[in-house]
């Protein structure tokens, strides 16, 4: 979809500027680049698909970047979030993605927000912005992006990454979308997805791996539908959802149709419950946080570890049962033969502790005493032992 430049050119540039940008001036001319001056771009998530992204916009001379992201740099982020590197680690996202944009391109303002974008503040983060990028990788963080962008009609860039593959499109709805030519009733995330997946359906990059490289493409794609918009050039990615496939580098161009009776954003503990931000940490099968577990495992208690034998490959949580989750759903009464006999509960583990959860009540119900360990790995590497390697 083709639409008109989104933002007005700033002043005249000056010559530093003309050189600098001199590339694109051959691209969308000086007003164009003058408009991108004058953008104000919100980049939420400074991770695998935010580093590419701001690294591009900066590169672009995009007038003012704002970035959202309430995480620290760990050494497993280095593999695919390019914009942070050893010296970084253990530094806020925020203040490690803000310097390497201020080196790469110092007249570019730089707005850090090192906090956790939640349902109160969401639209007020937001406000001001030309365009959103959401380069999140939760359900929940991704409805309250969306909803906010549709309650503020800003244009929003979204893509999702996980091993090989991924998705990009843009979201654009409300009474701005329509006066800037996008047809009624536009395109949001829910239309995509109208309710999230099912609990445990969609695992984490740490869970399930993702290609750094693809990483790069993906935020590059985003940073460009970005500037796509700004500068009316090209054709916007609305109204569509492009697929990568790395594997066989196949891309393919599906149609997103806007619905006008899509679910109204879902709020609150709905929204919570359905994004299953909660289902870790309910239900009927009692916990145990990380430092109580290893008081226990010290004397003797019996630990289960659920995860893929690729993660068990990484580190684990000795000693331990291995008996991953897919085998545990299979069949519940086989799995629980081969834990080993003894009084006390067997506590039950996994990365972050939603797959442990779904083992453990399996195994309940075949009349096993199980206890999950909260979080999972996560909260162990940061409580019990900080020296074992992680992914």
């Amino acid at each position: 979809m083709n639409l008109r430049p989104i933002v007005e050119p700033s002043g005249a540039l000056d010559d530093a500027q003309r050189t600098r940008y001199s590339r694109q001036f051959l691209l969308h001319g000086e007003e164009g680049q003058a408009r991108v001056a004058a953008s104000r771009v919100l980049v939420v998530g400074a991770g695998g698909l935010g580093s590419p992204a701001l690294l591009y916009l900066a590169a672009a001379g995009v007038g003012t970047i704002g970035v959202i992201d309430h995480d620290v740099v760990d050494l497993s982020n280095l593999q695919r979030q390019v914009i942070h590197d050893s010296a970084s680690v253990g530094s806020p996202k925020t203040t490690s993605a803000a310097a390497k944009v201020k080196a790469l391109a110092p007249d570019v303002d730089v707005v850090e927000y090192g906090e956790r974008l939640t349902e109160d503040n969401a639209v007020e983060l937001l406000s001001g912005y030309d365009v959103v990028l959401d380069g999140t990788d939760n359900f929940l963080t991704r409805y309250l992006v969306d909803a906010a962008c549709s309650e503020l009609s800003i244009p929003e860039v979204w893509g999702s990454i996980l091993r090989y593959c991924a998705q990009i499109s843009v979201f654009w709805t409300g009474g701005r979308a329509e006066s800037f030519g996008v047809e009624a009733p536009g395109v949001c995330l829910r239309d995509l997805f109208p309710s999230p997946p099912p609990p445990g359906a969609t695992p984490s990059c740490g869970e399930a791996g993702v290609m750094g490289s693809l990483c790069g493409q993906v935020g590059s794609i985003m940073a460009g539908e970005a500037l796509k918009l700004i500068t009316g050039v090209g054709d916007s990615l609305i109204g569509s959802v492009l697929t990568l496939d790395s594997l066989t580098n196949r891309y393919e161009t599906i149609p997103l149709v806007g619905a006008a009776n899509r679910p109204a954003p879902l709020k609150g503990e709905q929204l919570v419950s359905a994004c299953d931000v909660s289902d870790a940490s309910q239900g009927s099968v009692p916990e145990a946080n990380v430092t109580e577990v290893a008081v226990r495992l010290a004397r003797g208690a019996k630990l289960l570890d659920v995860r893929d034998s690729s993660e068990r490959a990484i580190c684990a949580i000795r000693p331990s049962i291995h008996i991953p989750l897919a085998d545990i759903l299979a069949d519940p009464a086989a799995a629980a033969k081969k834990l080993p006999d003894g009084d006390g509960p067997v506590y039950v583990y996994c990365l972050g502790g939603v797959r442990s959860m779904k083992a453990a009540k399996a195994l309940a119900a075949e009349g096993v005493e199980v206890v999950n360990v909260t979080g999972g790995l996560r909260q162990w590497w940061l409580y019990v032992d900080q020296s074992m390697p992680r992914y």
